[in-house]
């Protein structure tokens, strides 16, 4: 079941904060590196994030995140998060598909690292390609990837 979540509440920031941290512990180690930059955000700034979070729940225990931004007909995915206890089960699949289903948007947009394959295998799944390649710095060089919602218009009949 995916829920929008009320990350102003601490309790619920709470929880999303300790999947971050589980998850990104994770994928600190799969792209090799030890300062991990999303394992820096803290419960608070999830408290007071002007994006909006999305949670999986399964059995009633939160699962997994989606984190976006939507402005403009742009949707962003700022993170995706699945607590390690959870992986391989599809959910971070079911994430992008309901927000690509849900939301009226034109483009959307992720980054992620350029070493963490199974997230961009994931993405191109739904149709996301690279557009962009650079390292910021922290030194974990990136790469951006969109799709674009393409709007399919019956044809009329007259």
């Amino acid at each position: 079941m995916i829920t929008k979540l009320k990350n102003s509440n601490e309790e619920v920031a709470n929880r999303i904060y300790t999947i971050f941290q589980n998850s990104y512990r994770v994928e600190a180690q799969l792209i090799g590196v030890l300062d991990f930059p999303p394992l820096l955000r803290s419960a608070k700034d999830i408290v007071y994030s002007k994006t909006e979070f999305y949670g999986f729940s399964d059995n009633n225990c939160l699962a997994a995140i989606i984190e976006i931004v939507i402005e403009d007909k742009h949707l962003e995915i700022n993170s995706l998060t699945v607590d390690p206890k959870y992986f391989r089960k599809g959910i971070a699949d079911k994430l992008i598909s309901y927000v690509l289903d849900v939301f009226d948007f034109t483009e959307a947009i992720v980054e992620t690292a350029v070493v963490n394959i199974p997230a961009i295998n994931l993405y191109k799944k739904h149709g996301f390609v690279e557009f962009k390649r650079w390292t910021p710095s922290h030194g974990i060089e990136k790469l951006a990837m969109s799709v674009e919602f393409v709007s399919v218009c019956p044809e009329t009949t007259s």
